[in-house]
């Protein structure tokens, strides 16, 4: 078993807000809508359109993740651009912890 619990249920909608090419990876900073920020935790899981994907980094009510070129090549990242949104679901464990 990897990853995280996916369960499927949107918790907001972000937007792309930065994307960096770099010689491994392509990292991309989205926007978190503030309802949902205090459940994104750098190294803690996110899923991004259904994607389960670690969180690299966090400023404010940006997040970023980290981009290897096998997850870009079998998902829809390849047609990402900035200003596009995407779905975000945090991780239930987190909200669970909170609660």
């Amino acid at each position: 078993l990897e990853g995280h619990f996916v369960l499927g249920h949107v918790d907001g909608v972000g937007i792309i807000k930065k994307i960096l090419k770099k010689p491994k990876e392509v990292q991309v900073w989205f926007e978190v809508p503030k309802k949902l920020s205090k459940y994104v935790v750098k190294k803690g899981s996110i899923a991004v359109d259904g994607i389960s994907l670690t969180v690299t980094d966090i400023k404010k009510n940006l997040a970023s993740v980290s981009l290897i070129p096998h997850t870009i090549e079998v998902t829809n990242f390849q047609t990402k651009k900035v200003g596009d949104k995407v779905n975000i679901e945090t991780d239930i464990l987190g909200k669970y912890i909170l609660k």
